[in-house]
């Protein structure tokens, strides 16, 4: 059977397999009979694309699902003319992991809404969805037959003997690897990377991986322009190995990307890999192949101790070597997300003192630390369990219009550099650290992923002067700048200057034959001043602050202040 499908196809799948599985062939037939493709667009993304990611049920309203209240929310403020696509966060029935331990991949958990609520939210937003293709939750129906021996899922999940010396696997959490279960057969040791919950897949059997690619191809078919692989770095499972970023878990990525150019032209793959920056972008492949997107993983974490230490020059060296394989690939660029803010991608890039300095801010500032055991048995730090906007300042002894400064001038470097920009909810609204959350489910991450009752959330934002109220005014300010730039095309230039490392910043964005512009940023406490031979051009115009600059004269640069400039002639 396996001569019913192309020659790209059978490489892509041999690059897995070694050959070409019957079911594999038959099955991916099937579903590209059965599609209907929509025509490629001419551009997978431009200078409009902002991502806002955000939970499923991040706002509650009475008489309303969460997905709808979210809506709701969001037209109310305008915010669609500001956000091009929304990301939610797993959205299917979940017994853990607040979303990430799926119970069925094809449904919508009612405590949020259902697929209509998703339809609608598309119709003003373009949407990014989760595959979380590692693992299952133990409670899916797949597990259950796999734990009664049914023949239909015979070897559906990973098992290993515990004998084995598993001290090579690469562990992001402090957790047991195997965990048993009691099965028709007796005793099974299933591999658990991220916790008992979440069993982890078996993809050596391409049973599996044909009912995740059918489910890729459905996520396509309803509504996702965007699909994100969680946890894609840890799919494939070798013994005797780090079990990381292994040659079959690029092929598979290879796989899934030509699955959906064939049955949904012009979605978009983004690969979720928390890992150093030379293995992340390594998801890109040849630029053609694998992942359109991965996240900029270093990003958070080197914009924060940048701020924290006023030395930018570890930035901007990290910014001159972001260089892309083809005009068909771009970054992911974020600072926070649902999870905390991760060490690890600034292995190799920051000074370990400074990466152990941000460990002690964070726990200053009322975060917590997420740790990892390494393959000796040791633990180390793994992320930051605190909101963007805690780590920058300490509220405590910080006024807000200044905390609220240095936090808008993370988030517009954030927002001007080469890639698409991802802003989570909370960043977007300001949120302060959840420390009752956290207390009340023992559960670290909880500290970013409060849920709001809407009436709640209107009355903080609502509140003249507060912290929550100037980040959420200036975040929708530097998002309405954004938009008007076409030089923020995610695959337009980026030069990086040569700028005092003393807190000083700037680069340079081009897109086809528009003018430059240029971004200053000034991440100290202190004034400093850019001379005006350090820049390209005459750029007198800063369209953040709508001020004009003298050209003769340095640029002067408040504490923690951000420039867009552009010439006057061509804004």
């Amino acid at each position: 059977m396996s001569s019913t499908i192309d020659d790209v196809t059978r490489s892509r799948i041999t690059d897995v397999y070694g050959h070409v599985p019957d079911v594999l062939a038959d099955g991916l037939k099937r579903c590209f009979d059965q599609s209907n493709p929509p025509s490629t667009p001419d551009e997978l993304w431009d200078h409009r694309d902002v991502v806002m990611i955000t939970y499923a049920d991040q706002i509650r309203e009475p008489g309303k699902s969460p997905l709808d209240a979210q809506r709701q929310f969001l037209l109310d403020h305008n915010l669609d003319e500001l956000i091009r696509c929304v990301h939610l966060l797993p959205f299917c029935p979940s017994t853990s992991d607040d979303g990430f331990s799926v119970a069925d991949y094809l449904a919508v958990d009612p405590e949020s809404g259902d697929w209509d609520d998703i339809k609608r939210l598309g119709e003003n937003f373009d949407l990014m969805y989760d595959l979380v293709l590692n693992h299952s939750s133990q409670h899916h129906r797949w597990f259950q037959g796999f734990l009664n021996d049914e023949p239909e899922y015979k070897d559906f999940y990973a098992t290993a003997d515990p004998s084995e010396d598993l001290s090579e696997v690469v562990r992001p959490r402090s957790l047991p690897l195997l965990t048993e279960f009691d099965s028709a057969s007796g005793k099974r040791h299933v591999w658990t990377t991220f916790s008992a919950d979440q069993v982890d897949l078996n993809y050596a059997n391409p049973h599996v991986m044909l009912a995740m690619l059918e489910t890729l191809v459905e996520y396509a078919c309803r509504g996702a322009r965007i699909i994100r692989l969680d946890a894609i770095a840890f799919l494939w499972k070798e013994i005797g190995t780090s079990c990381l970023h292994l040659p079959q878990t690029h092929a598979a990525v290879r796989l899934m990307r030509h699955v959906l150019d064939v049955a949904a032209p012009g979605t978009i793959v983004l690969t979720e890999t928390n890992v150093p920056h030379a293995e992340n972008i390594s998801y890109f492949g040849d630029g053609t192949d694998e992942a359109h997107m991965v996240y900029q993983f270093s990003l958070p974490p080197l914009l924060l101790d940048a701020i924290h230490s006023g030395d930018t020059g570890v930035l901007q060296g990290w910014m001159r070597s972001l260089d892309l394989p083809t005009d068909q690939v771009t970054y992911f660029n974020f600072t926070a997300s649902h999870d905390g803010i991760g060490v690890r991608p600034a292995e190799g890039i920051l000074p370990q003192e400074r990466v152990d300095a941000l460990v002690e801010i964070a726990k200053a500032h009322g975060g917590r630390i997420g740790m990892r055991t390494k393959p000796d048995g040791s633990q180390s730090p793994y992320e930051l369990n605190i909101t963007y906007l805690e780590a920058v300042a300490d509220r405590a002894t910080v006024p807000a219009e200044e905390h609220a400064q240095r936090f808008l001038a993370t988030q517009a470097i954030m927002l001007s550099m080469a890639g698409v920009p991802a802003v989570y909810f909370h960043s977007l609204v300001g949120s302060p650290n959840d420390i009752a959350g956290v207390e009340s489910s023992g559960i670290p991450r909880r500290i970013n992923r409060h849920k709001y009752e809407r009436a709640e959330l209107e009355a903080a934002l609502s509140e003249t002067g507060s912290l929550q109220q100037l980040v959420a005014n200036g975040y929708r300010h530097l998002l309405r700048v954004r938009k008007q730039q076409t030089q923020f095309h995610p695959n337009a230039s980026q030069t990086v200057l040569n700028l005092p490392t003393d807190g000083l910043l700037g680069f340079v964005r081009r897109h086809d034959d528009q003018p430059a512009l240029c971004v200053l940023a000034n991440l100290s406490g202190e004034t400093r001043a850019v001379d005006p031979a350090d820049m390209p051009g005459k750029l007198d115009l800063d369209v953040l602050s709508d001020e004009s600059l003298d050209q003769n004269a340095p640029i002067a640069m408040a504490p923690y202040q951000v420039r867009w400039l552009k010439s006057s002639s061509t804004a």
